[in-house]
């Protein structure tokens, strides 16, 4: 009897990265015969039907989605499982041997969650740069040191990425009702070379819709393969600016607050400078401050413009 679907969602993947992936999944201590194994191929500019052998583990299958997006390889994967709890899987994930088994355990030691996750360790293709201090969270990299969980909406803390993210079936079902219903929704990841997110985020709040927390284990460890091209300049200042915008209208989309930027003044800008060579803080940080802030008026224009197109939807005639 199947009790865990793994979900890997690619796009392109980089062989060797998705075939240690897969090692993973095949050296796991869960036997084969109590889950089943997923791999939606998102638009790849060649199928991986043909390429990437699956036959090892007998219940699985290639199922290909041919609309770019994270998202939507995502909910082809939920519409398609079969079991109870739902795993998803990058393909640069490489799982500890006991992920599997340990995901299963979390589910049944703590029945009041929807959604859990665990520690992301980074692997780096090469030296990670040395001004990238605090912002190394923008690689996916959690280190969860104690077990928590909350029910709290605000409480990032508890909330997993979607790396090693595991769900129930009732809140798999859940976020695809949100997603049919909420057009919002449907542009919280990424798609293609874009870097918009909290799509983890809003299916983590697809839990609390349920009356459900969400939580962190020390049980749950994966390595992410980080290339060097998420090492450079360029790819935080992206993340930081999409990742703002994205917060901004999740934030809208789920009737958080929000407050409209203010923009900084001239002695606002005086003292940041101030802050930052006192504090010897790296220019590429206060650039992906920056880009931070702009990602913030942008997402605050865009919840604006969501907010208003449900004003008019929702006027009487």
């Amino acid at each position: 009897m199947r009790k865990l679907s793994v979900i890997i969602c690619t796009h392109n993947p980089r062989e060797e990265f998705l075939r240690r992936t897969l090692a993973s999944l095949r050296g796991q201590t869960l036997p084969l015969e109590k889950w089943e194994l997923l791999l939606i191929d998102n638009a790849s500019t060649v199928p991986l039907a043909g390429r990437v052998d699956l036959a090892w583990q007998p219940q699985s299958r290639h199922l290909p989605e041919p609309k770019l997006g994270k998202l939507n390889a995502w909910l082809l994967g939920m519409r398609a499982a079969r079991a109870e709890v739902l795993l998803f899987v990058d393909d640069d994930n490489v799982l500890a041997p006991d992920y599997l088994e340990q995901a299963l355990a979390v589910s049944e030691r703590w029945p009041f969650i929807g959604a859990w996750g665990g520690s992301v360790i980074p692997e780096y293709e090469v030296p990670l740069p040395d001004w990238v201090g605090e912002e190394v969270w923008r690689l996916t990299v959690v280190d969860v040191k104690e077990d928590i969980w909350s029910n709290l909406r605000e409480g990032y803390t508890t909330i997993p990425c979607g790396a090693g993210l595991c769900v129930r079936r009732s809140v798999a079902q859940k976020y695809l009702e949100r997603c049919a219903q909420n057009p919002v929704s449907a542009k919280l990841d990424r798609a293609g070379k874009g870097l918009a997110g909290y799509g983890d985020i809003d299916l983590a709040h697809c839990a609390m819709d349920l009356g459900l927390g969400t939580g962190k284990t020390t049980q749950l460890r994966l390595t992410h393969l980080i290339p060097a091209g998420r090492l450079t300049f360029d790819y935080f200042v992206r993340h930081a600016e999409s990742d703002a915008a994205s917060m901004m209208l999740f934030r809208a989309s789920r009737g958080l607050p929000i407050q409209k930027p203010k923009p900084l003044s001239w002695l606002g800008q005086v003292r940041w400078w101030l802050h930052r060579v006192k504090n010897r803080v790296p220019r590429e940080q206060y650039e992906i401050q920056k880009a931070y802030h702009r990602g913030i008026e942008k997402g605050y224009r865009l919840a604006k413009e969501f907010g208003d197109s449900v004003k008019g939807k929702n006027a009487n005639p």
